[in-house]
C-alpha cells in the first residue's frame, strides 16, 4: 500500500467507488466523479484542525495549543467565506503572469544545483542532490529568506511537515513539530515587521504594498498562512520533481519523446501529477448528513478524497494507466479543484518543469541505479521517495 497501492486502490474504485473503512474510521471516495461531487458540495468541509488535535499524544497537549492554532489560519483548513477572504490576500502574487518572473532565477538555480551535483560518471541521490535543494532555493528567494537563515527555516518546515503528513509518531517527535511550528511562526513575524520596514522584491513585501493585510485579513492570519506557504511549496514541488524523472527514466518510449521535444516536459510533469503525484489524498468532515452515491454519510464523519485513484479512474481519462506525455481532455486532481485549488500550483509547475527540462536536455547520461531498491515514506497523504538512486 506504500510502495504500490494503485492496484489496490483500482480495484477499491471499481468495487465501491464511496466505501466505509473501518480501520480509518472514514469513508474511502476513489472515483473521479465522487470526488468532484465533494470538492464542490460545501456539505463537505475542509475544516480537520480538530483530528489532527486529537492525533497528538496526551504528553504533548500542552504544547499543542499555540501550534494548532497556527495551523487554524491555514487556508487548506478553511471553508468558505473565510477561505476566499484568506486567499484572496495572495491571489495577485501567486497568478501565473507574477510567477513567470522568477523563470530567469529558477533556471539559473537548476544550472548552479545541477552543476554541483550531477557530475557526470558520479552516482548519487537525485532527491538529496536536486528533487530537495532546487525547490528549497527558488522558494526561500521568492519567500525572501536570507540565505543565513536558510538552515534554520527549512529545518523547522521538515519538521512541520511531519506534524502535518502524520509521519510523526514518538511523543518527542510530536514536540519537537510543534515547536518548530512555533519557531518558524515567530520567524516569519519578524521578517514581515522587518519588510514593512524595508521592502525587497518577494512575495511578503508584495502582498504588504498592496495593502490587504491589516485590513481584509490581520497580521496574525497573515503570518499564519506565510507558515502554510514554507511549508507546502518545497515538499510538493520536491516530490514531484522526482517522480516525474522516475516516471521518464522507467519509460523509455516517453523520454526519448520529451529528449526530441522539450516542450513536452510540461505535459510529462501534468501526467506526473496524474498518474503518480506529491498528494495522495486530502482530508475533509462531512458538515451535514449527505447522500453520496447511495451512501448515507454522516455530520462529523471523515471524508478521504483519494484523488490518487480519480486520477486513474478509466470512466473519466481513456487507458488511465498509460504515461502519455501528450495526453488531452479531462482535468486531473493532482492540484485539488474548485476553491481549494491549490494556490501555489503555478510556481510548482515553473520549478518542475524547469528542473525536468534541464535533467532531459543537459543530462543524456542520467540513468537509475543499477539495482536499487526503490522506498517510500509511509503516509496517506503524500507520495514522496526516500531517494532516488542515480547515475549522472
Amino acid at each position: 500500500m506504500v510502495a504500490d497501492p494503485y492496484g489496490h486502490l483500482d480495484a477499491l474504485r471499481a468495487h465501491a467507488p464511496v466505501h466505509w473503512s473501518p480501520m480509518h474510521h472514514a469513508w474511502l471516495v476513489t472515483g473521479y466523479d465522487q470526488v468532484m461531487r465533494c470538492l464542490r458540495d460545501p456539505v463537505v468541509s475542509a475544516d480537520r484542525v480538530r483530528p489532527l488535535m486529537d492525533a497528538v499524544p496526551q504528553g504533548a497537549r500542552t504544547d499543542a495549543e499555540r501550534a494548532f492554532g497556527i495551523l487554524s489560519r491555514w487556508m487548506v483548513f478553511n471553508d468558505p467565506p473565510q477561505h476566499r477572504r484568506l486567499r484572496r490576500v495572495f491571489q495577485e502574487a501567486f497568478a501565473a503572469r507574477a510567477v513567470v518572473r522568477y523563470r530567469t532565477f529558477t533556471e539559473k538555480a537548476t544550472r548552479a544545483v545541477l552543476a554541483r551535483s550531477a557530475v557526470p560518471g558520479r552516482t548519487g541521490d537525485l532527491m538529496a542532490d536536486v528533487a530537495k535543494p532546487l525547490p528549497a532555493l527558488v522558494f526561500a528567494r521568492w519567500l525572501g529568506i536570507p540565505r543565513t537563515d536558510a538552515p534554520a527555516f527549512w529545518y523547522w518546515n521538515a519538521r512541520v511537515a511531519d506534524l502535518v503528513l502524520g509521519t510523526a509518531q514518538e511523543e518527542s517527535e510530536y514536540r519537537a513539530s510543534l515547536q518548530a511550528l512555533v519557531s518558524l511562526e515567530d520567524y516569519l513575524a519578524g521578517l514581515v515587521d522587518r519588510r514593512r520596514a524595508e521592502p525587497a522584491d518577494d512575495l511578503i513585501s508584495q502582498v504588504l504594498g498592496e495593502g490587504r493585510v491589516g485590513e481584509s485579513v490581520t497580521v496574525e492570519e497573515f503570518v499564519g498562512m506565510l507558515t502554510q506557504m514554507a511549508f507546502a511549496g518545497g515538499e510538493t514541488t520536491s516530490n514531484l520533481i522526482a517522480n516525474t524523472v522516475l516516471a521518464l527514466h522507467t519509460r523509455p518510449g516517453a523520454l526519448a519523446a520529451v529528449r526530441e521535444d522539450p516542450e513536452l516536459v510540461q505535459g510529462a510533469v501534468e501526467e506526473t501529477l496524474r498518474l503518480d503525484g506529491p498528494s495522495k489524498m486530502s482530508i475533509r468532515t462531512a458538515a451535514r448528513d449527505l447522500d453520496l452515491d447511495g451512501r448515507t454519510v454522516r455530520a462529523g464523519d471523515r471524508i478521504f478524497l483519494v484523488t490518487a485513484a480519480a486520477n486513474r479512474d478509466p470512466a473519466r481519462f481513456p487507458d488511465p494507466g498509460r504515461f502519455d506525455v501528450r495526453r488531452t481532455g479531462a482535468t486531473h486532481l493532482g492540484f485539488g479543484f474548485g476553491a481549494h485549488f491549490c494556490v501555489g500550483a503555478a510556481l510548482a509547475r515553473l520549478v518542475a518543469v524547469a528542473a525536468v527540462r534541464t535533467l532531459v536536455r543537459d543530462h543524456r547520461g542520467l540513468a537509475l541505479a543499477d539495482g536499487a531498491r526503490l522506498t517510500w515514506q509511509p503516509s496517506l497523504l503524500n507520495r514522496s521517495l526516500t531517494a532516488l538512486p542515480v547515475h549522472y
